[in-house]
């Protein structure tokens, strides 16, 4: 008696990926870690001419903390770029995301590398073997810091700024109020980044309100593009 074969067993068919709303607040927690690490670090810097090694000495305990809290400030970025980016859908332009994409992972390059310096200062209050090259030491690794995350670093929020404002304002899937904002941020940026320590908290401030907005918009309520991740403008 012969058996017939089992019946082939049937695979759940893939299911396309989705980002979930909820994912924006990634860019709320950047903001609120990042202005905390600016705080700890650059806005307590003194400023040249400054007694730096008096600075160190008396901030190494908030460094460290600034030390810690940059990685988990950075994952939210890369997450709060992943959110942005899925908001284009079919609207996405090459040429304006990869300035897009490139200007943002450098200014968190760019971060990370400041707050490594200043946490290898704070490592070196202890391994230097010759003391009297310590304050020349520390005023290298302050300067390093400021030109990295102020001269630099702020340069690159603005182009990430500039070119995301500018995929807003050809697409529509922003509000132009928004896209106006963002230029006259990122143009301050570029002109006035070095005239002030604050004005490092311009970018934080600005994905804070991005974020906050997304999650409003893209809300159960929201009327939704099905090939955006963005609600209409309407």
């Amino acid at each position: 008696m012969s058996t017939s074969p089992d019946p082939p067993r049937l695979e759940p068919p893939p299911r396309r990926l989705s980002t979930p709303r909820a994912a924006a607040l990634a860019g709320v927690v950047f903001a609120i870690l990042f202005a905390i690490t600016l705080v700890l670090v650059r806005i307590r810097m003194p400023g040249r001419g400054a007694d730096a090694t008096r600075w160190l000495q008396s901030q190494h305990g908030t460094i460290t903390t600034a030390a810690i809290l940059m990685p988990f400030a950075g994952i939210s970025f890369l997450w709060f770029i992943g959110v942005v980016r899925d908001g284009f859908g079919r609207y996405e332009d090459r040429f304006f995301v990869s300035v897009f994409l490139g200007s943002g992972l450098l200014f968190l390059a760019m971060m990370f590398t400041a707050t490594a310096v200043a946490a290898a200062l704070v490592s070196s209050r202890n391994t230097l073997t010759a003391p009297a090259a310590h304050p020349e030491v520390i005023e290298l690794g302050r300067m390093i810091v400021v030109s990295t995350s102020q001269t630099y670093a702020l340069r690159m929020a603005a182009v990430f700024m500039i070119s995301l404002g500018t995929i807003w304002l050809k697409t529509g899937l922003m509000p132009r109020l928004l896209a106006g904002l963002t230029y006259l941020l990122a143009l301050a940026l570029l002109i006035g980044g070095d005239t002030t320590k604050w004005a490092t908290l311009v970018f934080p401030a600005w994905v804070f309100i991005v974020s906050v907005l997304i999650l409003v918009r893209s809300g159960p309520a929201a009327a939704m593009d099905p090939d955006s991740g963005y609600a209409l403008t309407g």
